[in-house]
């Protein structure tokens, strides 16, 4: 009989599911868009009752097209944004809206936790900075402007963990939810410092689990609506950008990815843990390996809200007519939604600089594509500070369908960027380990089989050049922007 396993990523402005035939690879995705609200400045949510009726039509969908037996599907696994909140009720419900990991409005209890933690080294410790991606903040500001909901919260859950719950599984997080969320210490304890620095009980968090493990079977109503089986295996899966890094080929030392999603992610692959202030911290599915990295609060949503507010409907002809722009003519700051790394100020403000009366449509929109790729490089500024080692490099996500965008990549980092050719992205890693927690794949190191990669773009050197001089103005650019865009935020605020 014919294996297929089903992975599902909850991403930032979508949800994508694939199925997978373990020896053969994707055999079918489906996508469903996710809308992104967003009613003050600097929040960033998300509808959960809509991601659970995304997954429910991308499964039926997966399964009408194909014709697949429910019966030859044997496993489920999701995958998506973190750390995302998700508070939920004694019977599992939300109380709210999700909270994004891009959300930035616990900006005042960030600085609350920060006094109370002060003699305490919180990356070293946790793995991850206190920032507006940390948990304890969020969850501060829930007690102090929503105590109704508060005072009903059970658990507090991650996206795709809560997603997998909804399907019926038990209720968990997953391993670098927890790594991420700052709540715990890197080898997965509750932290009880910070939880009481978040005035939180270590009752409301859920057990913490690692991807493959099987923590469920598809519940009735779940299996009616997607048109599959009761009982079909949950498993733990991971976080979207370590998926998605893990399914891109990102498997050894000096591997790395760039990833071009509705927030953009730098991975890069190490043997041993690195812990900075600036940067990020996770556990790659494959033991042994870490992958430090860096996460930009905006890279694709920017770009969508670019294309809606200046009503562009065809950008493949818009990057015809940013190709034939002069390179960084405009520069753009890209703190939309303020910024995490490896900035980590949820008070940054998003900024055009250098435009004139001649200024085009094109050159600012080509400025967008720009700084996203200015604010990787900081990052392996960053990364190379440290000693960490860059050979291969991988460009992945919806972004990475732009020509021009990956040539720009290519010219500000200075590198050959490889396109993972027909890559679903986080979920085909979800997929994966999905065949691998119900033993239809051998390991993890499977996943080697499944990924392609394309010709490489090489960088264009004359470019590089101008870049070089550009990225240093830009670097300056922020800086001297920051104080304005602080007082902005706090005149906005109050």
């Amino acid at each position: 009989m014919t294996q297929f396993t089903i992975g599902i990523d909850i991403g930032t402005t979508g949800t994508k599911s694939i199925l997978f035939e373990a020896g053969k690879g994707v055999v079918a995705t489906a996508n469903a868009d996710t809308t992104l609200h967003s009613p003050q400045a600097g929040w960033a949510e998300a509808d959960t009752a809509q991601w659970l009726s995304n997954v429910y039509s991308s499964v039926r969908e997966l399964l009408e097209t194909t014709g697949c037996d429910p019966r030859q599907v044997l496993g489920i696994s999701t995958t998506g944004m973190v750390p995302a909140v998700v508070l939920i009720d004694e019977t599992g419900s939300p109380l709210s809206r999700a909270v994004l990991q891009n959300d930035a409005r616990a900006i005042v209890e960030i600085a609350a936790v920060a006094a109370e933690l002060q003699s305490l080294d919180v990356v070293e410790e946790t793995g991850s900075p206190l920032s507006q991606q940390s948990l304890a903040p969020t969850l501060r500001w829930f007690q102090q402007h929503e105590p109704d909901i508060w005072s009903r919260t059970k658990k507090v859950l991650g996206s795709y963990d809560w997603v997998l719950m909804a399907l019926g599984a038990e209720v968990h997080v997953e391993r670098n939810w927890a790594l991420e969320s700052g709540l715990f210490h890197i080898d997965g304890r509750i932290h009880e410092d910070i939880l009481a620095a978040a005035r939180i009980q270590p009752s409301l968090l859920p057990p913490v689990v690692s991807a493959g493990e099987v923590v469920g079977a598809l519940s009735e109503e779940s299996a009616e609506a997607m048109g599959l089986l009761p009982g079909t295996p949950l498993i733990v899966g991971g976080a979207d950008h370590v998926l998605s890094a893990y399914s891109a080929g990102v498997s050894q030392e000096g591997d790395w990815l760039v990833k071009l999603g509705g927030a953009g992610d730098i991975l890069v692959a190490t043997n041993k843990p690195l812990v900075d202030k600036r940067l990020y911290l996770d556990a790659h599915p494959i033991e042994g390996t870490w992958l430090p990295n860096g996460c930009m609060a905006t890279s694709g949503s920017l770009l969508r809200w670019f294309q809606e507010l200046t009503q562009i409907e065809d950008l493949a002809r818009m990057d015809d007519e940013a190709e034939a722009c002069l390179p960084a003519e405009v520069l753009c700051l890209p703190y939309f939604l303020g910024e995490k790394s490896p900035l980590h100020d949820p008070d940054l403000r998003g900024v055009f600089f250098g435009m004139h009366l001649g200024t085009t449509r094109a050159e600012m929109y080509r400025s967008v594509l720009e700084a996203i790729a200015f604010g990787f490089r900081h990052h392996v500024e960053v990364l190379k500070e440290r000693g960490i080692r860059f050979d291969r490099a991988m460009v992945t996500n919806g972004g990475s369908k732009s020509t021009l965008w990956k040539q720009i990549h290519a010219d500000i980092l200075g590198v050959e960027m490889h396109p993972v050719i027909d890559h679903p992205g986080a979920s085909l890693g979800a997929a994966v380990i999905a065949g691998v927690g119900v033993g239809v794949l051998d390991s993890l190191a499977s996943i080697r089989n499944y990924v392609r990669l394309g010709d490489a773009i090489h960088p264009n050197l004359n470019k590089t050049a101008i870049y070089n001089v550009a990225y240093a103005q830009w670097r300056e650019l922020a800086t001297v922007t920051t104080p304005v865009a602080h007082q902005l935020s706090e005149r906005t605020r109050r």
